[in-house]
């Protein structure tokens, strides 16, 4: 039987303790969201760097088609392709998306440490439930929520909520008080998902900023897709599936 573990949020991670363990990372407002949906419409990888600089560097070098695509707090960064998927769909077929955002591919770099990284998202939580379940059914699980620039945020606490839901179906987990809280709280919420997303303290900005509903409505169709975005730790991208050997 395996553990399941909940962080709250990317600063609370300690990379050190994320060796021997499977780190799932979710951002669903909406870096995770858009690895799911990207690697989904066909992105050859999405590549998760820290920033605008760390995005341009990794660029230099890459012989494969790629694009930059990325935002700064909100903003798109100069240069670089909207990441939404409503502007990344047309374009992503064939190509490695290099994306940095303010909070999801932070987190999924400070989790790297792992012996497996995974993303997840309201998009692809059933699938991913029932993928940990046949690879790692007696590992520690830790789903990394995110959050804010060093806040909480309630949409990825309900993204891991739903996928302890799932794990649960599938099987037998140990629960931490956090995973037991994400999970009763899953199953205690009676809003519709898109309008729990958009009643969160970050739904409610991007909303106020202009941001059409359907992209949340979008980000909170659950199990919309089967895919696994899974990181390589050789190449640093995240690709459908899973790599052949753990880390040495």
């Amino acid at each position: 039987m395996g553990d399941i573990h909940v962080i709250f949020k990317k600063e609370d991670i300690k990379e050190e303790l994320m060796v021997g363990k499977v780190a799932v990372v979710f951002d669903v407002l909406f870096a995770t969201t858009t690895i799911t949906a990207a690697l989904a419409d066909g992105a050859s990888s999405v590549i998760p760097v820290y920033d605008a600089a760390h995005a341009e560097e990794r660029a230099k070098n890459f012989s494969e088609p790629y694009i930059l695509a990325g935002e700064d707090q909100g903003q798109v960064i100069e240069g670089f392709h909207h990441p939404l998927r409503t502007h990344l769909q047309p374009v992503v077929k064939g190509k490695h998306v290099i994306l940095s955002t303010t909070n999801g591919t932070v987190a999924l770099q400070r989790s790297s440490q792992a012996d497996r990284l995974y993303a997840s998202s309201l998009l692809n939580n059933p699938a991913m439930a029932a993928f940990l379940s046949e690879r790692h059914e007696n590992d520690t699980i830790m789903l990394v929520c995110s959050g804010s620039s060093g806040h909480y945020t309630l949409e990825d606490f309900y993204g891991a909520g739903s996928l302890i839901h799932y794990l649960q179906e599938e099987g037998n987990w140990n629960l931490s008080d956090a995973a037991l809280t994400a999970w009763l709280f899953y199953k205690g919420n009676h809003l519709s998902e898109a309008d729990l997303l958009c009643e969160s303290r970050i739904g409610r900005i991007l909303l106020k900023a202009g941001l059409n509903r359907k992209e949340i409505e979008f980000a909170a169709s659950e199990g919309l897709f089967h895919t696994i975005p899974t990181y390589d730790p050789i190449s640093g991208q995240l690709k459908e599936g899973d790599y052949e050997s753990r880390k040495t």
